[in-house]
């Protein structure tokens, strides 16, 4: 950060190190100070390890053993660190989601590798994932004030949530595989959200929509 001359205001002392330069930063200058947008993380990274589960919850993969690694470090420590990157952004809506399924995936983690899902029986996972329909119920229409592309994830979530909560606690297998088939196309949705924002900051224009709200 530049020091000011305070005895002389026409002189200015620029650091040691880095070369002199004016005052004034130049607009193009100035946004290389700023954070990237991590909602292309945030969503990429929920996309992917939902993708991978659901895939399990559906029955088209036997097992859901795949997921553990991803949702430890993808899908909980990736989306936890783009949940904070939102804090310094100051959007509270991204900071909250990110961070919180950061958390449910972390969580997730921990029932898978330790066997407290099935130490937890099917009132505690369906009470679980009962606890996540409600959260995600809230946000969902908090997201109305964000853009399309991000309510209709929510929108998804919720169902998806809602399903497996319901097959959790009745030992249902069709409606934990309905659940699952959501939450394929919820991650779909979330991974067309990643790819407009990664693509749009990189592209001259903004080609691909996302329908902010009014």
């Amino acid at each position: 950060m530049n020091q000011i001359n305070t005895t002389n205001p026409e002189v200015s002392v620029a650091p040691a190190t880095a070369p002199s330069a004016p005052v004034s930063a130049s607009p193009a200058a100035a946004s290389h100070s700023a954070l990237a947008d991590p909602g292309a993380l945030g969503l990429g990274a929920f996309a992917l390890t939902t993708f991978v589960l659901s895939m399990s919850n559906t029955g088209i993969v036997p097992s859901s053993v795949a997921v553990l690694g991803l949702a430890l470090f993808y899908g909980g420590i990736a989306q936890v660190i783009a949940g904070i990157w939102e804090l310094r952004n100051g959007n509270t809506f991204g900071a909250t989601a990110f961070t919180s399924f950061g958390a449910f995936w972390l969580a997730f983690w921990y029932l898978e590798s330790t066997g407290g899902n099935v130490a937890a029986g099917a009132a505690g996972m369906g009470t679980f994932l009962l606890a996540w329909t409600i959260f995600t119920v809230y946000m969902t229409v908090a997201a109305k004030n964000t853009n399309g592309s991000i309510f209709i994830v929510f929108v998804a979530l919720s169902i998806t949530f809602a399903l497996l909560a319901i097959g959790a606690y009745t030992g249902i297998t069709a409606i934990h595989q309905l659940g699952g088939w959501f939450g394929i196309l919820t991650a779909l949705l979330a991974w067309y959200g990643s790819f407009a924002v990664v693509y749009n900051s990189t592209s001259p224009r903004t080609s691909l929509p996302v329908w902010p709200a009014k």
